[in-house]
């Protein structure tokens, strides 16, 4: 059965081609903090389930040091010049996009078709494994059709890698301590406090609580995923959906939205709001942020409502 056993190993190649290319990029003065960084995460995909919790936590210390230190950079790897870009893009026009558009269309047919077939791939990784066979055949197109040198795929992935840096491994880090902040009971006091904030029998205000809440900690800890299981656990659960018989999918799907809100209004989501400035080189590194700002706000209040008038009917 095909499931997160090989999904795991395929990324820790990509990961482990990225160390090897930032090593032999003599050009770039931090490429030695750069390929271990990327050496270190493809460890954690291709042996992680035997490193233990010891092994993978001086794992993760280790990324934190490299990206703490200022171990890491951009560097200038050789790559097609603007003109020879515009002169492909020209020659090539809207066709350039199907490899791109091969990954998406095959995650979402092979996440329909898989699951129909529990015997070759495992029903709960269907889309990971669908994904990754889309990541394959985009790859496959790129080689057959734009014929490049072996390393050129991988070199250019890791140009990438090196504008994003550190904050790439920044969602699961923070999704991670979420969870940590379930198992030690943030929800439970996070819970007791909305308790005596939220007006006895006050439906909206609870909504409201929750919403906010997700928004708040998602500001303040940079992503919904880590945001979500304590404010589940804190009003989603106790209060919305046993207290007020609120429907569990709506009251989930609708938070993730709300804390979605904080994350266009967050300097903690760097990957998100922070590297886009970087990448574009813009005056105002929270430009993004600012911009982004009209539309959250809105969006918020809206999902608020939403999450009122759909989840209890």
């Amino acid at each position: 059965m095909i499931g997160l056993d090989l999904v795991y190993p395929f990324a820790g190649l990509i990961f482990l081609a990225f160390a090897g290319s930032a090593l032999r990029d003599r050009s770039h003065r931090k490429r030695i903090g750069n390929a271990l960084f990327y050496a270190l995460i493809a460890l954690s995909l291709l042996a992680g389930d035997r490193l233990g919790d010891l092994g993978n936590g001086v794992l993760v210390l280790g990324l934190v040091a490299i990206a703490g230190f200022g171990l890491m950079g951009r560097g200038n790897a050789a790559t097609t010049s603007p003109v020879e870009r515009a002169a492909e893009a020209a020659a090539r026009r809207n066709r350039l996009f199907l490899p791109a558009l091969a990954i998406p269309a095959t995650a979402l047919a092979g996440t329909l078709a898989f699951k129909q077939m529990p015997a070759l791939v495992d029903p709960k990784q269907a889309t990971l494994v669908a994904l990754t066979l889309g990541v394959t055949i985009a790859l496959a197109i790129g080689y057959a059709w734009l014929r490049p040198r072996a390393m050129t795929p991988f070199d250019e992935g890791r140009r990438l890698m090196d504008g994003v840096g550190w904050a790439a491994a920044l969602p699961q880090m923070l999704a991670s301590l979420g969870a940590v902040f379930a198992l030690a009971g943030v929800g439970d006091v996070v819970g007791g406090l909305m308790g005596r904030l939220i007006p006895e029998g006050s439906l909206f205000g609870a909504v409201l609580a929750y919403a906010l809440g997700m928004a708040l900690f998602t500001i303040v800890m940079g992503n919904a995923f880590a945001a979500f299981p304590v404010m589940i656990a804190a009003v989603g659960i106790p209060v919305l959906i046993h207290g007020a018989g609120g429907d569990p999918a709506i009251v989930a799907a609708i938070g993730m939205l709300a804390g979605f809100c904080g994350t266009l209004m967050t300097p903690m989501a760097a990957n998100f709001n922070l590297v886009p400035a970087a990448l574009l080189d813009l005056k105002d590194r929270h430009g993004v942020i600012r911009a982004q700002i009209p539309t959250a706000l809105p969006l918020l209040a809206v999902n608020i409502g939403l999450l009122y008038w759909l989840a209890f009917r």
